[in-house]
């Protein structure tokens, strides 16, 4: 009883503070050149605040094995709506995300996300996200990250779905390396459906890198099948350690 009322009260209503002033302070940066990386700096804050706020300490490992010289995409688990907060506070990089076009409709959230440069798929109708794609092509090839969640949405059990048809095109297309990155705890703090924020400790877990230089479109299945199989290990590993 005491956590729901802490989350109704006083979480719940700072995030959505945090969300209204800094998405309002920040409209004017967005009409700047170099919008993209300011309005990142502007996520980065608004994250730190929220993951302060909530009480949940990330305990972040693997990140040392990534040659940040060099551009990835980064495939995450996405299981709360918490995972984009973890993702800008922990990772200490400039990077890009792939979202579904249905966010756009979300105030304040949904002009930053077009603002910043992050980059909008629609998954009814992929021909028409054939612009954004080559723009998340061209900005994978100048070094910018990018982050994709190979399920194409939230788990409603914190289980790790079945990946969608195509989620490492880009990859494959920009002959990048591939950085499993499994979310632990998350679900537990926000599960869908919800906003009651149970406040606990996360963990981030990076694994090795996974090489899609020389495959092919022909090859996508089989790259799908080994990067969930590498972010199962890293996920159900940290999840078993959590409860012992």
């Amino acid at each position: 009883m005491l956590s729901r009322l802490r989350s109704y009260l006083i979480f719940d209503p700072l995030i959505w503070m945090y969300t209204v002033v800094l998405g309002v302070v920040s409209i004017p940066f967005g009409l700047f050149p170099g919008k993209e990386r300011i309005l990142h700096r502007f996520a980065r804050f608004w994250s730190q605040l929220i993951m302060k706020t909530i009480c949940s300490p990330v305990r972040v490992t693997g990140l040392e094995k990534i040659d940040r010289s060099k551009p990835h995409v980064y495939a995450v688990n996405h299981a709360s709506a918490l995972d984009i907060p973890v993702l800008y506070a922990y990772l200490p990089f400039q990077f890009r995300i792939v979202f579904k076009k249905e966010l756009l409709s979300y105030p304040v959230i949904g002009w930053h996300l077009k603002r910043s440069g992050q980059i909008c798929i629609n998954q009814k109708n992929p021909a028409a996200s054939i612009g954004s794609i080559r723009t998340a092509l061209r900005s994978l090839k100048a070094g910018t990250p990018l982050v994709i969640f190979p399920e194409g949405g939230r788990s409603p059990d914190g289980e790790i779905m079945p990946f969608l048809a195509g989620a490492f095109f880009l990859a494959i297309k920009a002959q990048v390396e591939i950085v499993p990155v499994a979310l632990v705890g998350t679900h537990e703090l926000l599960p869908m459906d919800t906003y009651h924020i149970k406040s606990r400790p996360l963990e981030m877990r990076v694994g090795e890198p996974i090489s899609a230089t020389g495959l092919s479109l022909r090859d996508m299945e089989s790259l799908s099948a080994r990067v969930r199989n590498a972010l199962e290990g890293l996920y159900y590993g940290g999840r078993s350690r959590q409860r012992t």
